[in-house]
């Protein structure tokens, strides 16, 4: 293959440099003549030469196989590239390493188009067809790790990881009108697919060489080869016979690109700070990063029966994977903007169905079997300081408090009485309903119950982010929040709703801190509204009866509505180590569940109790319980064999879910850890024909 030739000359090209670097111990400690550590961002020129191929439409039920395959001519073509791309580098001596994540268009390859002669076949029923292709996914981003060699202002390196783009978009495939002989003459003979999908992981390896030209810029020249995997699209007419198409898309990349180097030092000088402490520095930008992988399994349970979102009852065990990074930088003063991409792999236990509840927050709900990457937020946000000066008494007015470093946050002096404004992709959880002790997968609980309410059913896609704009509003001792999101454009989809405010979420929430017996605590009181195109559960019911379709759906019915709801989160320190929390939510229950999951009201608490109480700093132990339940026509929608995203056992023997986790977190350091988890489903699916199942999982945690 040309990509093994590619890289067997990069890794020539390597080894015949490290003689150089390396020569004599002389060589080897003598500085580099540019300190390649530090985040850099740049932007890039290029092109993207596809491989050359020819794609072959296989024939499905209601054709000959082989006889009337359809062979388009190919239509692999070269394309521009332009893009961004933003990294950040470690160095020891010479050497080299980091990551980098990059985002581009790539006008390249594309689908056929056209009319094309028919199968040569005595077999053949018509003579030509007519293919329509649309390209969905006309870019290319990836993350990818970096290792090289510095030699003087000259940076030689490999570069490889995970990418994503280039999906084919929607396809039509016309047949003339003489169709197959099994085929009602009266069904359709045009033939619809929706975009393409892979199973396998799209990945990008190749080069390339930086040349650092002035203190803080550098020039590069780099090669790329671009894998996007082999993708399947199944086409239709509703008539019972098709065709798939099976794709191979490689590209050849090379493009040419600028970056600015920030360095590794990362303070912002302030003439008039003469503290001398280094933790109250501001940040020119962040950088952090975090995978985190989950275990769980469990083991027979009773069930009276299954359905297509039920546990499996002889047994299961899955594993997932989360692997994020963490990018922000300062723009101007109080502004900074904010970049996460994410890599996912495996699956929720059970591909997260089979509980209202679900059992792991802290894996895509999306599963795969091979690595995929997304950017799950980009976003800007503005700090604005209310009134008073920094450094203003502590006990009255606006005084200043010390933003720390961590994940999506840079550190640095703030007025403690602010304005929050956040606009762009991210996470409605990431303002609105909090709980230090209650609401991070990643290092606590790990089931639904416990990190959200569970009957607030917030905007997002099915990874959890949307697009939005949110207000905080911060005083001494209280906190107005407000915030109006996109909703997905189906309930529960992939793809957030693209027209602004044809359906959207509006969520306030008033928070109020005071101190309970010398102990600090906080009350948040939240409301939100959905209005977008939701069925009524009753709806779809009568629907069912009075055409015969059962199981009850939800599509049929939908139209304009708005679905409310809110809740209580309470936080409450009880000693220096430990913590106790409450949730308690209602929403409209009328409705169908519209972003979130299966439940119309919800009580949840808890106590946790951090390690430094029995010696153990990083060590952590928790424990909640939650009960949930569903309003009375939700439940016969169920009952009546109704699916949800979530669940749907095909029938429901009515019982509130009941859940119950306790977990211990065994801590090597603030940034490695072990979890061990354990949770109780009683009721799973609001169902009391099924369980109780026990659930064991195991979580590991890096981060930096």
């Amino acid at each position: 293959m040309k990509i093994d030739r590619h890289i067997r000359r990069m890794l020539a090209s390597i080894c015949a440099v490290m003689p150089l670097a390396w020569g004599d111990d002389a060589a080897a400690q003598t500085a580099p003549a540019f300190q390649w550590d530090g985040l850099y961002i740049g932007a890039s020129l290029g092109a993207g030469i596809p491989f050359p191929g020819q794609e072959t439409i296989h024939a499905g039920p209601g054709f000959t196989p082989g006889l009337h395959d359809l062979q388009p001519v190919a239509s692999n073509r070269a394309g521009a590239l332009t893009g961004a791309q933003v990294g950040y580098n470690w160095q020891a001596g010479n050497l080299v390493w980091g990551f980098e994540t990059d985002f581009g268009l790539l006008d390249a390859a594309g689908g056929p188009n056209g009319v094309f002669p028919g199968p040569v076949s005595p077999l053949a029923r018509y003579p030509w067809f007519a293919i329509a292709s649309h390209d969905a996914g006309k870019y290319f981003a990836s993350i990818r790790g970096r290792a090289g060699l510095a030699i003087g202002r000259m940076l030689i390196y490999a570069t490889g990881g995970v990418a994503s783009g280039g999906t084919r978009g929607a396809t039509d495939i016309s047949l003339p009108g003489v169709v197959p002989a099994n085929l009602d003459e009266n069904v359709n003979a045009v033939l619809t697919s929706q975009y393409a999908f892979s199973s396998r992981m799209k990945y990008a390896l190749g080069g390339g060489l930086e040349y650092a030209f002035a203190d803080n810029w550098s020039a590069r020249a780099e090669y790329l080869y671009y894998n996007r995997a082999g993708g399947q699209q199944y086409f239709n007419n509703g008539g019972g016979f098709g065709y798939t198409t099976r794709l191979r898309n490689e590209t050849n990349v090379l493009r040419f690109g600028l970056n600015y180097h920030f360095g590794a030092k990362n303070e912002i000088d302030d003439p008039a700070d003469h503290s001398g402490n280094h933790h109250d520095k501001a940040e020119l930008y962040s950088v952090h990063g975090q995978t985190t992988n989950v275990a769980q399994a469990y083991p027979k349970f009773r069930a009276d029966y299954s359905g297509e979102n039920s546990f499996p009852p002889g047994g299961k065990a899955n594993v997932g994977s989360t692997t994020n990074a963490f990018l922000g930088i300062r723009l101007w003063e109080g502004g900074a903007a904010y970049f996460n991409p994410e890599v996912d792999w495996g699956y929720g236990l059970n591909n997260s169905v089979g509980a209202a509840n679900y059992v792991d927050a802290a894996v895509a709900k999306v599963g795969a079997g091979a690595p995929y990457m997304r950017f799950q937020r980009y976003f800007l946000r503005q700090i604005i300081g209310l009134g008073g000066e920094r450094g203003f008494d502590p006990d009255q007015g606006s005084r200043n408090e010390v933003l720390e470093s961590t994940q999506n946050q840079i550190s640095g002096k703030v007025d403690r009485d602010r304005l929050i404004i956040t606009l762009g992709k991210f996470a409605v959880g990431d303002v609105f309903d909090d709980n230090i002790y209650a609401h991070d997968p990643t290092t606590g609980f790990l089931n639904f119950a416990f990190n959200t309410m569970g009957a607030f059913d917030y905007a997002a896609d099915s990874w959890g982010y949307t697009y939005g704009l949110a207000t905080e509003w911060k005083q001494d001792w209280w906190t107005l929040r407000a915030g109006v999101f996109q909703l997905s454009q189906v309930p529960n989809g992939e793809t957030i709703e693209p027209v602004l405010f044809r359906q959207y979420m509006a969520v306030t929430e008033l928070e109020a801190r005071y101190e309970l017996l010398g102990k600090a605590g906080a009350i948040k009181f939240l409301l939100f509204g959905d209005n977008g195109f939701i069925s009524k559960s009753q709806d779809s019911i009568d629907y069912a009866f009075v055409t015969g379709d059962f199981p009850p759906r939800v599509d049929s019915v939908r139209k304009r509505g708005m679905k409310t709801g809110g809740g209580i989160n309470i936080k409450q320190d009880l000693t220096e180590n430990t913590g106790f929390f409450l949730r308690a939510s209602m929403a409209d229950g009328r409705y169908e569940i519209v972003d979130y999951t299966d439940i119309d009201r919800c009580l949840a608490f808890g106590w946790v109790g951090h390690g430094a109480l029995w010696g153990r700093e990083h060590d952590e132990i928790g424990a909640g319980l939650a009960f949930s339940g569903l309003y009375g026509a939700k439940a016969d929608f169920f009952k009546y064999g109704g699916l949800s995203v979530y669940i749907g056992d095909g029938a429901l023997s009515y019982g509130g879910e009941k859940n119950l986790e306790t977990y211990y977190k065994l801590g090597f350091s603030k940034n490695l850890d072990v979890t061990f988890d354990y949770q109780l489903l009683v009721n799973p699916a609001h169902n009391l024909a099924r369980g109780p199942i026990n659930i064991f999982g195991l979580r590991l945690r890096g981060a930096f």
